[in-house]
Parts: C-alpha cells; structure tokens; sequence
C-alpha cells in the first residue's frame, strides 16, 4: 500500500530476474483450478490497514522506537466497529522472520482478533523480480497458523514497479505470480490490491503501462482498488472522495468486462482526509455496491474520523 516517502518499503535489491515458463495450457489449468469461497466475507464491511512499520519491532526507524500497533490494539479496531484487519504478514526484507515478517506477532494479532470477531486478510507486496521467491511469502502466509488459527483471506499488493522496470516483462511476471497464487490458494478468498485506474490513464500512464485486467480476471476473487483522493490535486478534479472512489469502481469492472466484479474499495490517506470526504467516499462504496470499504491506515485514523467510516 502507498505511503509517503519516509514509510515506504525498501527492500534488498534482488539479483536478475527469473522467470518461470508458463504456456496456455497451464493459465488455463489455473483458472480451472479449485476456487475460493465465493462468500468473500473477509472482505465485507469496515476494515482498516496495518503495514509491517505499524507492528514490526524489527522495521521501527530507531532500536528505542516502539511500535503504534499491538495485539491489544485489535481490541479498539473491534471496538471502533472494524469487521476485517488487513495485516501486511510478509515482507521480502532481511530484517523479516524468514518468508514472514514477525511470526509470533502475526499468530498474537490473528488469534486476538478472532477471539474479537474481527477477521485478517493476510497481504504482501510482490516485488516481481523472483516469481518463485514471491510465491515462498505467499504460500508462507496461506499455511501459517496459529493454535489452529489461520488468515481469513490473502491479498496481493500490485503496486511494485522498481525491481522490474520493464513493463511488459513485469506484466509477464505478474500474470504467472497471479495463476501459481491461484493454484495455491483455494482455502479462503484471494484479493487483488491494485492500482487505481485513474491514476494509470489520467494522472500518470507511465506508471504502469498496460495493466492486464482481463488476463487477470479470472484468479482473484475481490478486487482493491487504491482510491487515495488526498493524493491527487484541488486542480486535477479528483481531490473528492466520492467522485473518485466511484469512478475507480466504474473503470475496474470496466476493465474486468463485468459489472458483478467484486470490490472493496481503498481510500486515504487517513491523516489527510477531510470528513466530508470521508462520508462520500463511504457513500460512493455503498451506492457502487461494493462489498466493502477501509482508510488506509488504522494508525493515521482519527477517533473523529471513524463514525464516518462506520455503515
């Protein structure tokens, strides 16, 4: 998930690319291949973000720093009315616990949260240069368990582009990352993290050129799009909450080719939106039919922000 500068994630750089040979036969066999829950409760309702900078001793900026996030914390996410904790469990980064980012933290927080009734969608943010090395995080997160506790759901952040500048090479890799995560992950719903479209067609086309909707279509079960208005400019138009949740809703299942395209949708930044927009922004989700909405974070959300928030 986008952050500004000083938070986004930086991880070693890795060495070539690899890529792994998929033909037709084999897309098809993956879009074949045993389906998610079509409920997609994990995604449904008010949810909120939690990053690995949020929660990891390990990821803090100084060794004295203490994180904003603990396990006690998913006591006030229920409390606030959150149905699903969105909690980034892998990062490909030395300072991560093997293919996860804190093991314990991670069993802590799942385990709190479903003793609150609060589900956890389990993400990661796919650097693309490894297909195989980004599928070991994934699988990591799908088999994790906790005291016979496991995620409710796994999604994939789409938004890495500097490992694999190359556009259509980083296409290539993410249709194959798309068709083996689809293999594997059969249990629970798999989601869909994606750029917005307005921001790839309208504010900035190089970002990434060419984004495969359709070919994709068939591997996720829900889609999120990033619908961060408060990054966009009073000049530009889309500095709206409503205006542009509901246009990024529009373009996503019009890229997809079908109306009945799942989505949750993602606003934010938390810390820089107004209340008012905070309200239509809900008010697009609900009118678009969207299963689900969240602000990106829980840690920049205001307490005078989540009665906005709430349906």
């Amino acid at each position: 998930m986008r952050r500004p500068a000083p938070r986004v994630a930086i991880a070693a750089a890795l060495i070539g690319i690899a890529v792994v040979s998929w033909g037709t036969s084999a897309t098809k066999s993956a879009a074949r291949s045993s389906r998610a829950p079509q409920q997609n409760n994990a995604f449904r309702g008010l949810g909120t973000w939690v990053d690995v900078y949020d929660y990891g001793p390990k990821f803090q900026s100084s060794s004295d720093a203490r994180p904003a996030v603990t396990p006690a914390s998913i006591d006030d996410m229920a409390n606030l009315g959150v149905k699903t904790l969105y909690l980034q469990a892998a990062q490909d980064d030395t300072r991560s616990d093997g293919f996860l980012a804190d093991r314990k933290l991670a069993g802590d927080m799942l385990r709190r949260a479903h003793r609150r009734g609060v589900k956890v969608v389990a993400w990661y943010l796919p650097h693309f240069a490894t297909v195989r090395r980004d599928l070991h995080h994934i699988e990591a997160m799908y088999r994790f368990q906790s005291k016979g506790q496991r995620f409710d759901g796994i999604a994939l952040d789409l938004e890495w582009t500097r490992d694999v500048v190359d556009a259509t090479q980083r296409n290539r890799a993410l249709r194959q990352l798309a068709a083996r995560t689809r293999q594997l992950v059969t249990r629970v719903p798999l989601g869909a993290i994606v750029l917005e479209p307005v921001l790839l067609e309208d504010i900035n086309r190089a970002y990434w050129p060419n984004f495969p909707w359709k070919r994709l279509r068939s591997f996720f079960d829900v889609w999120l799009p990033m619908s961060y208005w408060t990054n966009r400019t009073e000049s530009s138009g889309w500095n709206d909450g409503f205006r542009y949740a509901r246009e990024n809703i529009r373009r996503v299942r019009a890229h997809l080719g079908t109306d009945q395209a799942v989505v949750h949708v993602v606003g934010g930044i938390a810390d820089h939106a107004s209340p008012t927009d905070s309200v239509g922004f809900v008010r697009a989700a609900r009118k678009a039919g969207a299963i689900g909405w969240s602000i990106y974070d829980y840690v920049t959300t205001s307490s005078s922000a989540w009665p906005q928030l709430r349906p």
